[in-house]
């Protein structure tokens, strides 16, 4: 347990560095941009390159785990880059505290990148997982940004029932909405706090996907992105990252 209580430490200290608002120097496009446009706008530009990076397991060995980050061009929703990473995982699952488990395999695929000066580099991160979307406002999606001072934005696909939110109340308020016309509703919890948003980004009233900021980005910019990068339920950086990581494990019988 005296790993734990380090881990909240560490957790907490990371949080206090926490930006909880638009902190880049690209623009949002209003819609897809062509590749010239970032070359027109001079410094900062436009967000051309969306990151996505997900760990998917070993069905043989749940402590065979491969990361994976891919860079899809904004334009063509494309893949431009990808790299994996396959480790054996020693640190256990806690609940609560699943970055501890999970991002430094993650950050080590980033720190390769850039190390290599690679002119993909992702100007934005989107995670499988949750940022402030979390029991104690703080996880993988915040974690990782931080840590790779990246804006992030966390996509989870399950709900954590936090503030008094549940995912059955949750999805009667969606209905309630979609007779209005609209596509996700805004997570505030019993407290009034934000905590996010549900959003069916495919229509599908049974299945939302749930965001929320991880790193220095705002909710309202955030929302914007996922709907710019959804063809399906699951944005396509996420979607494509899970796609790989899984095909990549069955490909090497791992």
């Amino acid at each position: 347990m005296e790993e734990h209580r380090n881990w909240k430490d560490a957790q907490d200290s990371l949080k206090n560095k926490l930006i909880a608002e638009d902190n880049f120097s690209w623009k949002i496009p209003m819609s897809r941009p062509r590749r010239s446009l970032s070359m027109e706008e001079g410094v900062g530009g436009f967000l051309e390159y969306v990151g996505g990076v997900d760990i998917s397991f070993s069905k043989k060995d749940s402590s065979v785990a491969c990361g994976i980050l891919v860079v899809l061009d904004l334009h063509s929703l494309k893949v431009v880059y990808e790299d994996f990473s396959v480790v054996t995982l020693d640190v256990p699952y806690v609940p609560g505290f699943l970055a501890f488990r999970e991002a430094p395999v993650l950050l080590d695929l980033l720190e390769k990148m850039k190390y290599c000066a690679n002119p993909l580099y992702p100007q934005l991160l989107m995670i499988d997982g949750n940022g402030v979307l979390h029991p104690r406002g703080f996880g993988l999606g915040c974690h990782l940004g931080v840590l790779a001072n990246i804006p992030t934005i966390g996509v989870g696909k399950n709900l954590h029932h936090v503030d008094g939110l549940t995912l059955s109340g949750v999805k009667e308020l969606l209905k309630e909405r979609e007779n209005n016309g609209g596509d996700f509703f805004t997570l505030t919890g019993d407290s009034g706090r934000t905590w996010g948003v549900a959003l069916r980004s495919t229509g599908d009233l049974l299945k939302p996907i749930f965001i929320s900021i991880g790193h220095r980005i705002s909710l309202d910019t955030a929302i914007k992105i996922v709907k710019m990068t959804s063809k399906y339920r699951v944005p396509e950086p996420i979607r494509q990252a899970d796609i790989r990581s899984r095909d990549y494990l069955r490909k090497h019988q791992l």
